[in-house]
């Protein structure tokens, strides 16, 4: 355990957290995704895994949810004590047909109590717990927190998520391990991996991904690619559909034109399933224009240094990153930024 505790305190990714010394955590009354009144208090004798997420997030959130998530099923049986609970941190959305978007779409309707409730409520909550938000030039900032309380109601520790795919995993066995230690049978954990620093994929180095639905694809130098980083619960903040259908159109202007092929990386580990991902991608009614690959570790992602889905990265022959962008890209845009881009 000395060398695992090590390895995460120099994993520049992973959050070890910070003790909050046991103080009483700040009761709250809030409202779920189906509109039942919920408290803090009401979950005595259980484990709380308290994370504040924005309802309409495509940054660090979903890496969140899908570690705590992750780390309750790490506990098995025992994770049956523990209880997952978010806290809306987005100003301007904070209806329950928000929350409850966001819970349906990364799998989570049943797995935790999604909380908001009026303007006034959530801000009190939000300072009772230290956590900041703030809309800064139409973007939500808000501090990553996340907060584990143990039976007595009592805060343990604090997690601060970093904008890193690859880590996820391991900020749930951190976790885990915590809630572990709090819970009175202080369960086995159903798995251990090495908490040391995970490097990501940079584009100078060879990456072989799986395609949907079959095949696989090879990224990496050698040759220009463009690669769009994104997630089917984009689809709850934009026409995913038609986005990804249009994008068809960049790669047919490829083909006759000379420009980079494009390659759609789906990051997987933020999704609730493999099978979500094949639905989804079934259910557009016409096939794509380009592949679509998975990233199945998220290290492809930490490699090309995606902080946002959408993420688009323009790569040269030589593996460097000559152009990159954040969000959506009409088929022409697209085209006239890779060219200039391309030179």
């Amino acid at each position: 355990m000395g060398s695992q505790q090590a390895a995460a305190a120099t994993n520049p990714d992973l959050d070890p957290g910070s003790s909050l010394g046991g103080k009483p955590a700040p009761d709250f009354k809030l409202t779920n995704q189906f509109g039942q009144p919920i408290s803090l208090s009401a979950f005595h004798g259980k484990v709380v895994i308290l994370a504040f997420t924005d309802s309409e997030c495509t940054t660090i959130c979903p890496l969140t949810t899908q570690a705590m998530v992750a780390a309750k099923q790490l506990l098995g049986q025992a994770g049956n004590q523990v209880q997952l609970l978010g806290i809306d941190a987005n100003p301007d959305a904070i209806s329950r047909s928000d929350v409850m978007a966001y819970s349906r779409s990364h799998g989570m309707v049943n797995q935790w109590d999604f909380l908001t409730g009026t303007l006034p409520q959530l801000q009190a909550t939000w300072k009772d717990y230290s956590v900041y938000v703030q809309i800064e030039k139409g973007q939500v900032d808000h501090t990553p927190a996340l907060f584990i309380i143990d039976t007595q109601g009592r805060e343990q520790k604090v997690y601060l998520t970093t904008m890193a795919y690859a880590s996820i995993g391991q900020a749930a066995q951190v976790m885990a391990e915590e809630a572990a230690s709090l819970l009175p049978s202080h369960p086995q954990l159903a798995s251990i991996h090495s908490l040391a620093h995970i490097s990501g994929l940079t584009p100078k180095s060879p990456a072989q991904l799986p395609l949907l639905p079959s095949g696989s694809v090879t990224l990496g130098p050698g040759k220009a690619h463009l690669v769009m980083f994104f997630a089917t619960w984009l689809a709850e903040t934009s026409d995913l559909r038609a986005h990804l259908l249009n994008l068809s159109q960049y790669a047919q202007a490829a083909k006759t034109g000379g420009l980079p092929n494009l390659v759609a990386v789906d990051e997987e580990v933020t999704e609730p399933s493999v099978a979500a991902v094949r639905s989804y991608l079934g259910g557009l009614g016409r096939p794509l224009g380009y592949s679509v690959a998975l990233d199945q570790s998220g290290r492809l992602a930490d490699g090309y240094g995606v902080q946002d889905q959408p993420w688009f990265v323009l790569t040269s022959p030589s593996g460097k990153i000559i152009w990159k962008h954040d969000g959506w890209l009409s088929a022409s845009q697209l085209i006239a930024s890779v060219r200039h881009a391309s030179g």
